[in-house]
């Protein structure tokens, strides 16, 4: 037995300490396997499903018994019957058909859960690699600042140039050596971050792993597909029904039902002291003073809210990813512009100008100015192509990239 649970425990460790490791195409799988909230939210579906099963049934058949005795004059009577309620009106598969629209619309719930959550997680994912970018682009610098450190501390100390340079180079390497630290902390509460949105424990490894995708426009996505836009649509769909169940609701069941009594008499001439009838019987309700007229408007004013819904929603997201595409569009050129024209030129002058150093010809701040410059185009860089990808998670949110093949859009009923 010990060494049964010696191996569980060793397996538990084991799966804490192994990493997952993900990229960002294959957020959306792990997000949709992985994340408690989304298995969470599924259970809505169920629940759905339950109220479905009870939906558009007849109430239950009501029995009754009655018997009376008279001890005066010896007689009795016994009384049976049995009624059942029945819609006159098409009530029951109304409450059907709505029950069928309220399980596709816990459904479609769970699928714009399943976008938000894959879009944030993307959003952290991309932030995370941007920041490894930064992280070894860091680490060339210093590497570059230490050379550039001891070379002047070696010229220094044989007196070609001044101590001052030599303690400002070292000055510049500490600098970035922080930023370095910074950057790793930034790094640690963004794991911290997307761990939950994929399922992975506090004490799990998560790596998420390749470069950033290059910066090229996406072709255009039909947004229709789109989750809550689905569901606003099923709203306004069962909305509409709602109007009719309201109106259906006007008329009460119909209450038909049979009976028997039978009745014993001492007095009765002989053969008729037990007689007994059997008849049946029919309530019919009459919508006199209560026509359910305040359901009837109610219903029908939060139907025209829904359409209209529908309608500011469908504005929203076509706003929603015609900025998040001119927001790529702009970021790509500025990628580009800087990697392609900017750039080279300042990393040809930077790399003059520290042959210059070596040979005396420029002095220390002129080479640390150059290296600045250099440093910021190339986090430039980093920081467009990470906007550029940030705003492309937000155009496919907005347009519903990652619906599942298996949803049917809802037909509107405009």
């Amino acid at each position: 037995m010990f060494r049964l649970f010696s191996f569980l425990a060793a397996l538990s460790i084991a799966g804490q300490l192994s990493a997952l490791t993900v990229s960002i195409d294959g957020i959306p799988t792990r997000v949709r396997s992985s994340n408690p909230d989304l298995a969470a939210a599924r259970l809505r579906i169920e629940e759905a499903k339950g109220r479905l099963l009870g939906a558009g049934r007849l109430s239950n058949p009501e029995a009754g018994a009655a018997f009376k005795h008279d001890k005066r004059f010896e007689e009795g009577t016994v009384e049976l019957s049995f009624d059942q309620r029945f819609p006159v009106t098409a009530r029951l598969r109304l409450e059907k058909v709505l029950s069928a629209k309220l399980v596709e619309a816990a459904e479609l719930e769970v699928r714009d859960r399943e976008r938000l959550t894959i879009a944030e997680a993307q959003v952290l994912a991309v932030k995370l690699l941007a920041i490894d970018q930064q992280a070894a682009l860091r680490t060339q610098q210093v590497q570059l600042a230490n050379k550039l450190s001891t070379f002047a501390t070696d010229r220094a100390a044989k007196g070609e140039i001044s101590a001052l340079d030599a303690a400002q180079a070292q000055v510049d390497s500490q600098r970035l050596l922080l930023e370095s630290k910074k950057l790793e902390a930034e790094r640690v509460g963004l794991v911290g971050e997307l761990k939950p949105k994929l399922g992975v424990s506090a004490t799990g490894n998560l790596e998420v792993t390749g470069p950033l995708p290059k910066t090229a426009l996406p072709s255009t996505i039909p947004w229709q597909r789109r989750a809550d836009y689905q569901l606003s649509l099923v709203n306004e769909q069962a909305s509409l029904m709602e109007v009719d169940l309201a109106r259906a609701k006007k008329w009460d069941d119909v209450t038909a039902g049979v009976m028997w009594e039978g009745e014993r008499m001492e007095d009765a001439p002989e053969g008729l002291e037990r007689t007994g009838f059997f008849g049946f019987r029919v309530s019919i309700p009459l919508p006199f003073w209560n026509k359910n007229q305040g359901e009837i408007a109610e219903k029908t004013a939060s139907a025209t809210r829904a359409v209209l819904e529908t309608k500011a929603l469908a504005s929203d997201i076509t706003n929603q990813a015609a900025a998040a595409r001119a927001d790529m569009a702009a970021n790509a050129k500025l990628a580009t512009d800087t990697k392609d024209t900017l750039l080279p030129l300042v990393l040809e002058q930077t790399s003059k100008l520290e042959k210059a150093y070596e040979q005396g010809q420029v002095d220390l701040f002129t080479v640390l100015r150059a290296r600045e410059q250099r440093l910021q185009l190339e986090v430039a860089v980093i920081d467009a192509t990470r906007d550029f990808h940030l705003a492309r998670i937000r155009y496919e949110s907005a347009t519903g990239k990652h619906a599942p093949a298996t949803l049917k859009p809802a037909s509107s009923s405009k």
